[in-house]
């Protein structure tokens, strides 16, 4: 079920934002074949606990046997993807780079995602997210006023900037295939893709609407009516009233009159707003602050823990998270109304599917057994 229903993607075993896409794909109707290392892949988590591999079948490949890289050329054949996240130059030198599985497939797109890019001064070094974000820019704004930069989990590099546009390209790939027929390489860089999210503030700086102070501006936790403020519970409350009108909202449910405080866009002002905005939501716990907004078009909402948000009615509703292996974790997105997503398959184990991937692309029974007993499948 799914939008890409039909589609074969074959990725080769990574971690972050690799699994990230393959995961979107699948999610999304694709029928995903991992190639899962035979000396495993050093998880971040039992792979039972993990999101990212849910919804694909695994067979397990030693890519360092020449055996192995040709069984992965052989299921190529058959593919629409590859999906692989090795440093430059790695695939190539296992025998599964561009050119050996585009002369095996040349309708085959072929995604390659990495930190740093194929090319460029910094390709081949290690890196994280963390690193990538600082690289271009992305890190420095956040945080607040006199403080260092605080990574923001590794939501930008891994998975915006990285995983999810990697999943966009093959995309575009596949409709340039449409008019074409042909395949072709996708480079998926994280410092590409992190800069790309920050395209609207450079803008802004452009305008001269944007400073490079960290915490002075409009959305960066400079603007008291764009932050998180501390209830009477310890809680917090998140306000996004950047609008007039919902500024005039904010203030009417914190019981303050706006003729008496500071114009909304004036800067110097906005030590004082500050200071009213937190007394004010001081003096309640989070779970009145939410009675008192909720019927209010202002622009504020909890600030909800994990475990929350799996049981807030809205999510609820919607049914933004869903149960996949006994594991709550958020369900497949976006929704469409002719061909909506299953609920994901959970992880399978490495080589759950060996025999059963082989036998589908074309390989005999004592071709199986041939490979299993040279040790290049598992």
């Amino acid at each position: 079920m799914g939008p890409l229903e039909g589609m074969t993607v074959i990725e080769v075993a990574s971690l972050g934002p690799g699994p990230f896409c393959a995961m979107v794909l699948a999610d999304l109707g694709a029928k995903v074949i991992r190639i899962d290392r035979k000396e495993g892949g050093g998880a971040a988590l039992p792979l039972a606990m993990d999101p990212l591999s849910r919804g694909r079948r695994s067979i397990v490949v030693d890519l360092k046997r020449p055996e192995g890289a040709e069984a992965v050329l052989r299921l190529v054949e058959k593919a629409d993807v590859l999906v692989e996240g090795f440093r430059p130059g790695v695939a190539e030198r296992l025998g599964i780079g561009p050119d050996a599985c585009l002369g095996r497939n040349p309708r085959l797109v072929y995604g390659r995602m990495t930190g740093w890019g194929q090319e460029g001064p910094l390709a081949a070094r290690a890196g994280h997210d963390i690193d990538y974000i600082a690289l271009v820019g992305a890190l420095h704004p956040i945080g607040r006023a006199g403080g260092p930069p605080v990574p923001p989990l590794n939501l930008l590099g891994d998975f915006g900037g990285g995983g999810m546009l990697a999943a966009l390209g093959i995309l575009a790939a596949l409709w340039e295939r449409q008019q074409s027929g042909r395949g072709q390489v996708v480079d998926a860089a994280m410092v590409d893709g992190s800069a790309l999210l920050t395209a609207m503030f450079h803008g802004m700086r452009a305008a001269g609407l944007w400073s490079d102070e960290r915490g002075t501006n409009l959305l960066d936790t400079g603007a008291p009516f764009y932050d998180c403020y501390e209830t009477a519970d310890g809680q917090f409350m998140a306000v996004g009233a950047l609008e007039p009108q919902f500024f005039m909202a904010l203030c009417a449910g914190l019981g303050l009159d706006p003729g008496g405080l500071p114009m909304q866009y004036d800067p110097s002002g906005w030590p004082v707003l500050r200071e009213r905005f937190a007394a004010a939501f001081r003096t309640r716990t989070r779970g009145e602050w939410e009675q008192v907004f909720g019927g209010i078009d202002a622009c504020v909402a909890p600030v909800l823990t994990m475990e929350e948000a799996i049981r807030h009615p809205h999510n609820l509703a919607r049914g933004t998270f869903v149960e996949v292996g006994g594991i709550t974790q958020p369900g497949p997105a976006p929704r469409f109304s002719r061909t909506p997503s299953a609920v994901p398959a959970p992880p399978a184990a490495p080589g759950e599917h060996t025999e059963e991937i082989l036998i589908e692309a074309g390989f005999t029974g004592a071709e199986v057994a041939g490979l299993r007993a040279a040790g290049a499948v598992g």
